[in-house]
């Protein structure tokens, strides 16, 4: 028995929409540019529609929180940020649901969106988000991510950016990890902010990412990497050299101490055309392509969809198995720490709150010797 699983990012008013237009050519810019056209279609009926599956399917995975990050921008307004609000009514038995304010189209270039992120937190988000490379210049990234961390001061809310995810290293817009972690320091905001993706830092030299990660370790910055999405939509102009797998560079990270979790990010989009929500079959993946294996690698791995993923949303003080944590609880087959990332088993029961609210049975017999 294991705590509820968290998958602290996820994008549930995007997902299933890879069988309505699927990226054309497997980029970030491709993902972005279908998305956008998309999102101008897009009802309060579709988004419940698609949206709903994630959750159920998480819960039968055995997740009991989720932090989902809806798009905030004037082509949608707060369609997303409203749905997933009735979502987390809808399901509040079953799972807890954060909502992120998050700005997918840039802020400064896109006017109108600061308006929109504080109406957001006024009405019913938890967390303000943030896309840090999504501006014309670099000036301007900076300038968002100031933004971002004023209204976390102001609502009172954590901050979760998305940041460095690309792969021209020469680009500065993807260099804005160590400007965060500045910035984070400067405010005392150490513990409540975090960052997904930090893709782009895995191919500079290895003394320039040993300071980054002694700087987010500093600054309480955490960082949540996505292997489904960074290796499928990484290393796409890497035709004349080995392809780069665009995964953060996790055990180095865990060395300088940085709280680092790992999530599914989308499920069945143009940035992502897999997945079921499944925390671990992020932890395997990310096990593969990270080269971490054996006890002590794979028990640190199930940590960054249990405890690690719990501190990154701000749940560690109640969550667990021990007296006195919420009783949010999955039941496995198995309580081998490494055998649980290998084999994946069956969530046999899982527990909100001390409730039986999904149940899983399937019967596999050799009928051989």
């Amino acid at each position: 028995m294991l705590p509820g699983f968290v998958e602290p990012h996820l994008h549930l008013d995007k997902a299933h929409l890879d069988a309505v237009r699927p990226n054309p050519d497997g980029t970030l810019a491709g993902a972005l540019s279908v998305t956008a056209a998309l999102k101008a279609e897009f009802t309060a009926e579709d988004v419940r529609a698609r949206a709903s599956r994630v959750p159920e399917s998480a819960v039968l995975n055995g997740t009991t929180l989720v932090r989902a990050h809806p798009d905030v921008d004037p082509v949608v307004g707060l369609l997303g940020v409203e749905v997933l609000a009735e979502l987390r009514e809808r399901y509040a038995a079953a799972v807890d649901l954060q909502i992120v304010a998050f700005p997918q189209e840039g802020v400064l270039r896109t006017p109108g969106t600061e308006a929109l992120l504080r109406a957001a937190l006024g009405k019913g988000g938890d967390v303000v988000g943030g896309c840090t490379y999504q501006e014309e210049s670099v000036a301007d990234c900076r300038a968002q991510i100031r933004l971002v961390l004023d209204l976390a001061e102001e609502f009172g809310v954590p901050a979760d950016l998305h940041a460095d995810f690309g792969d021209d290293t020469d680009d500065p817009r993807y260099a804005l990890a160590g400007y965060v972690a500045e910035e984070t320091a400067r405010r005392g905001l150490g513990g409540r902010v975090t960052l997904g993706h930090l893709t782009s830092p895995a191919a500079l030299p290895r003394a320039e990412r040993l300071r980054l990660a002694d700087a987010l370790a500093a600054a309480g910055v955490a960082v949540v990497t996505l292997p489904a999405t960074d290796l499928h939509l990484g290393g796409r102009d890497d035709e004349e050299r080995p392809v780069r797998r665009g995964v953060a560079r996790v055990r180095e990270l865990w060395e300088a101490g940085v709280v680092t979790a790992c999530s599914s990010n989308n499920v069945r989009n143009a940035f992502t055309p897999y997945g079921s929500a499944d925390p671990l079959d992020t932890a395997l993946l990310l096990a593969q392509t990270g080269r971490l294996s054996g006890a002590d690698d794979l028990a640190r791995v199930l940590r960054m969809v249990t405890d690690d993923a719990a501190r990154v949303t701000g749940r560690a003080r109640e969550y667990g198995v021990r007296a006195g944590a919420r009783a949010d609880l999955v039941v496995l087959g198995t309580t081998v720490p490494e055998d649980i990332v290998l084999d994946r088993p069956e969530r046999a029961h899982v527990l909100k709150g001390g409730r039986v609210v999904a149940r899983s049975a399937r019967t596999r017999e050799l009928l051989v010797p």
